[in-house]
């Protein structure tokens, strides 16, 4: 090679790096008029720089324009092919090869790959062993390996395992390490160690793989061991451990980790601060979130996507959706998982409202959902139990092709069930092609929250046969279905065989379940024996749940009991002070109201106030009781006065039990026919059309009175109303509601 060509060899080199095609053009212009025959190295270099820009036309035309390619030529042409995936002309090249080495083959064994055709790479590597194996080398199996790993083929890795022994190969570090991998991935730990234990050289590569292998598998402390015999570490190795404990549960020592990895001055990047970012969330360590979110400004990492969005993730798991707003807004690129962070962020956070706005506002922007932002919203949409705006993200899932994915179809179940309509949600769930345990979770809520316990405990059952292990959350519907069908003994076997056969630990939503089970079915004594042998004291909602049934079977003494343990967890809660009102209005002793509600006044304490809202022409109308703010107030009243009026003729007779106050009775009657949901009702009786159901939702428990009366509109009105209250769906018609009177 003379002097000359070496020198344009070094300029094409720079300009490569550089993407400077124009002065590649140049150059090769002046070698075309200044040197009458040139070398086969210099063309070689020239076809590769323009493989390298990606100018395949003058790649090609080049190569033709060689008197006597070598193998050199060859392969470079071919590599152009294979880089750019014009695999027609790849295999073109490759037949007309006067003779192929193992770089020949490497090239159509990663063109194919780089396709997803791993089929076609499969037969070109054997055809390869066919050809003789004496071109196989370590890029060939590491290839494979990697391929098969990606692919789950566990067989064909074994045998290429075997084959790398066969050839010699199985010393080499570049090739130990996507083994170790391989097997790591196929849940193989203890013959990934044995790999990794008989190299004779590793690398800090090997050792991260093995340590990242360690942590997949839970081997928690393994990883620890090996992570600290080391002879030299790099970021990865940090991030690796980091990400580790992490994904482990272990986010405390993720954190005592990254301050050591500080200390050693071991430089940080987007994966480190989005690993440690998350164990903040998962600790919801707000005040070390911010100090990393300082860090990162300082260290210039704050306009990388990656870390913007693990920071909106993280203050939303703290949260703090404020911030978590802030940081979002600042950002100067948003992709699909900024985006997604902030539509799950407002939805975890209760503001289902801003989470839809965000899925429109991110649409607006160009940015097109995947499975886990569209199922997000679906279920945002569940939450504000809005079957309008729901069923029109179900008909973008079915155009976009995304309800093939099991978190879309999952949401879609349980957006339908928390709206009541759950036919339509064991529909979906037939539909689906593969369910999992959120699938048969999903329909089982949907129909404990509709208090159908027959059905809810046969899903359970079915689900059990398909083998399928329940979790924590499927065990809340189940007693919740036996607690308002007043399943009480099937609750208590369901609750002893969550413990001992499938070995959930009871955490407060089950326990609530079963104070709930004994007090609904007015065996009141039981629930104060339940709590007293309970290992931790209930929630304000599980006394507030004894409460509300002592004062409908009258218990005073376990009444005030529950009242007081109410009042010392919680002072500032109205549910005591209500509740224990409503006991003594009933009973008329005006004397102890007005002390509680003297206590109320005094402590500070205010009565979430009752409303209902309906949806009707996608606006959200709120009621209050007594309202008179809505611009229809007056057909309102009007119908709730012909209403009335039919519902005397079938035998209505207000129970003004439910009013604590001290009036006339025709105002405590006045007072129940103006509760908020009566006037969502009216609202609706007017507004929607007939056949199509009427869904009101109330933010508290509906009143005794309210259920009688609505029983008997369902009846006269011949309209299908359903109520969703803080409870449970009612779903009343022809004067009958499908919670059976008990809730």
């Amino acid at each position: 090679m003379s002097h000359i060509s070496n020198h344009y060899c070094s300029l094409l080199k720079l300009w490569c790096e550089s993407q400077n095609q124009n002065q590649i053009k140049k150059l090769h212009c002046f070698i075309l008029k200044t040197i009458a025959n040139p070398e086969t190295f210099l063309l070689n270099n020239l076809i590769n720089a323009y493989s390298k820009l990606n100018n395949t036309v003058y790649a090609r035309q080049l190569f033709e324009e060689i008197p006597q390619p070598n193998q050199f030529s060859w392969n470079t042409i071919l590599s152009v092919y294979s880089k750019s995936g014009n695999l027609s002309r790849m295999l073109d090249v490759f037949n007309r090869m006067p003779k192929r080495d193992g770089v020949s083959w490497n090239l159509i064994i990663s063109g194919y790959a780089s396709r997803g055709l791993a089929i076609d790479a499969l037969e070109a590597y054997k055809l390869m062993l066919e050809d003789g194996g004496m071109s196989l080398n370590r890029i060939t199996f590491s290839t494979m390996l990697i391929l098969s790993s990606d692919n789950g083929w566990i067989r064909m890795s074994r045998q290429i395992h075997g084959q790398i022994v066969k050839w010699g190969f199985e010393s080499y570090v570049f090739v130990g390490s996507p083994l170790v991998d391989m097997y790591a991935k196929a849940g193989f730990i203890y013959e990934a160690e044995k790999v990794f234990n008989e190299l004779p050289e590793r690398n800090v590569v090997m050792y991260n793989t093995m340590i990242m292998g360690f942590l997949r598998s839970g081997m928690v402390r393994e990883s620890k061991i090996l992570f600290q015999d080391m002879p030299e570490r790099d970021s990865i190795s940090w991030t690796t451990m980091i990400t580790g404990l992490t994904q482990n549960g272990l986010d405390r020592e993720a954190l005592v980790l990254f301050r050591r990895m500080r200390l050693e001055g071991v430089p940080i990047d987007q994966f480190t601060f989005g690993s440690i970012l998350t164990a903040c969330g998962g600790l919801q360590a707000i005040e070390e979130g911010k100090q990393l979110h300082g860090y990162i400004v300082r260290t210039y990492h704050s306009e990388n996507v990656f870390v913007g969005s693990a920071l909106v993730d993280m203050y939303s798991k703290c949260r703090n959706i404020k911030y978590a707003e802030t940081t979002f807004s600042r950002m100067p690129n948003k992709n699909i998982v900024s985006w997604t962070a902030m539509v799950v962020g407002y939805g975890q956070n209760g503001f289902s409202e801003e989470a839809v706005k965000a899925f429109c506002d991110m649409q607006k922007n160009g940015v097109q959902p995947d499975d886990f932002t569209l199922g997000s919203v679906i279920s945002s949409c569940a939450n504000l139990a809005s079957l309008e705006e729901g069923a029109q993200f179900h008909g973008r899932a079915l155009l976009s092709g995304l309800i093939s994915f099991i978190t879309v179809s999952n949401a879609l179940v349980t957006l339908y069930g928390k709206c009541g309509s759950i036919e339509e949600s064991h529909k979906l769930f037939n539909e689906m092609s593969v369910k999992d345990e959120v699938s048969w979770t999903a329909l089982v809520s949907g129909y404990a929250q509709f208090g159908k316990a027959t059905e809810t405990i046969r899903l359970f059952e079915k689900m059990l046969e398909h083998g399928l292990q329940p979790d924590g959350v499927t065990f809340v519907g189940v007693l919740s279905a036996c607690s308002r069908a007043g399943l009480v003994d099937k609750g208590k076997v369901y609750f002893e065989s969550m413990v001992k056969e499938h070995g959930i630990t009871p955490i407060l939503d089950h326990y609530t379940c079963m104070i709930d089970l004994f007090s609904r079915s007015g065996r009141l004594v039981e629930a104060r024996d339940f709590i007293q042998k309970m290992p931790c004291t209930p929630d304000a909602i599980g006394w507030a749940t004894l409460l509300s049934s002592c004062r409908t079977h009258g218990n005073m003494e376990i009444g005030k009991w529950a009242a007081e343990s109410l009042l010392e967890l919680d002072p500032e809660n109205p549910a005591s002070y209500v509740l224990l009102t409503s006991m003594y209005a009933a009973k008329e002793n005006w004397a102890e109201v007005a002390q509680l509600r003297r206590a109320m006044r005094d402590r500070g304490v205010r009565k979430e106030p009752g409303c209902s809202w309906i949806k009707y022409k996608n606006r959200v109308h709120i009621f209050s009781a007594d309202d008179k703010s809505s611009p229809f107030s007056d057909q309102i009243y009007a119908e709730l006065e012909k209403l009335n009026a039919k519902m005397i003729d079938e035998g209505y007779v207000p129970d003004v039990t439910h009013v604590m106050h001290r009036v006339e009775e025709s105002d405590k009657i006045k007072l129940l026919n103006h509760h908020s949901e009566r006037l969502a009702i009216a609202f609706g009786l007017i507004f929607i059309p007939p056949g199509l159901p009427i869904r009101v939702v109330k933010n508290l428990r509906v009143c005794g009175d309210c259920h009688s009366a609505t029983k008997i509109i369902s009846k006269i009105t011949q309209r299908e109303i359903l109520v969703r209250d803080a409870v449970r769906f009612h779903l009343f018609k022809d004067g009958k509601c499908s919670c059976g009177d008990f809730w």
